[in-house]
């Protein structure tokens, strides 16, 4: 049975769906994903394009890109982080959601390990 996953901005006016996630997710502590975010950290799940849909709204969409070249794609109406891009990503053919956007609960847990734990001017 295939499970999908549906999504959207605070103000509703932007919606997707997932219907299958990567093995890799996890915490991200990073200065510039906790400004984005205003939290301690930003959880992103990692999704193939091709099991991604916009369903609604995705002219609504955003795109701020950092100095690092990374972009931010967010909801022009209510500011609601969505999607994260990096170079390595878009190689790779996924995208990053922002789990916090998933209008359920998911059940999907981020694996942390160890080395990936970073503290200070990161």
């Amino acid at each position: 049975m295939l499970v999908a996953y549906f999504g959207s901005c605070l103000c509703g006016q932007i919606k997707y769906k997932v219907t299958s996630f990567e093995k890799d997710m996890a915490h991200c502590h990073c200065s510039m994903c906790r400004k984005f975010h205003g939290s301690a950290f930003a959880t992103f799940g990692e999704v193939r394009a091709e099991n991604f849909e916009w369903a609604s709204g995705h002219g609504k969409l955003k795109s701020y890109t950092a100095h690092n070249g990374t972009v931010r794609k967010l909801c022009d109406v209510c500011g609601s982080s969505l999607i994260f891009e990096s170079e390595a990503s878009k190689r790779g053919g996924v995208l990053e959601i922002a789990i916090a956007s998933l209008d359920e609960g998911s059940g999907l847990l981020p694996v942390l390990r160890e080395k990936d734990v970073k503290f200070g001017g990161s």
